[in-house]
Formats: structure tokens, sequence, C-alpha cells
């Protein structure tokens, strides 16, 4: 269940809430330029730019998430994203594994 931004402002205060305004408009940016976003290069540049990190606090719980079949890593997703849609063409970042999708409480 989502959230209000004021919400999330008022229960995680102005460090974490600005923090993670800065990680998202990030990958907005990333989307706009590039037509997908994610944790890489690109991302990381900017992390140390805009003074935040690469990982921010879950606000709101996950619509699906892509769980590694082999060291059984959990990602959470927000969005129907191209790697909900396929994961069979995606692979795990830390060990290369197959990726299988369940759908999260956030439906």
């Amino acid at each position: 269940m989502a959230i209000s931004p004021w919400t999330a402002y008022e229960q995680h205060g102005w460090e974490q809430f600005s923090s993670t305004v800065r990680h998202e408009l990030i990958h907005a940016w990333q989307y706009h330029k590039f037509g997908d976003a994610d944790h890489g290069a690109t991302f990381t540049r900017w992390t140390d730019a805009l003074d935040t990190s690469q990982h921010c606090e879950r606000f709101t719980t996950p619509k699906w998430w892509l769980i590694c079949e082999d060291c059984g890593g959990r990602i959470p997703r927000y969005r129907r994203s191209k790697t909900v849609r396929n994961p069979e063409q995606y692979s795990c970042s830390n060990c290369s594994g197959s990726f299988r999708v369940e759908e999260g409480d956030g439906h």
C-alpha cells in the first residue's frame, strides 16, 4: 500500500525523504534520457554528485519481487518493468542466476 509523500516525510524525516527524492529523480532522468533506469555507472556518478545513496528506504510495498533461482536474492519492483514482464531475458547481478517473478503484497 502506497503512502502519501507528506506521510513519508513525516515518518522518515527530511534527510531520508530528500535523499529518496534525489535517488528517484536520477532514475526519472535515466528513463527520459536512455529509456531505461538502473543502478549502474551512470546512476552511481549522479548519486555522488547529488549526495544521495544508491539504495533507499522502501516507502511502499512492492507489487512484484524478482527472485533469483540460484542465490535466492530478492529485488523489489513497483511497476511492471521489462524485467517483470520478461524475467527470462535477465540474470542476477550477484550470481548470473535466472529470475522468477512473484506477486508482492502491493497488489
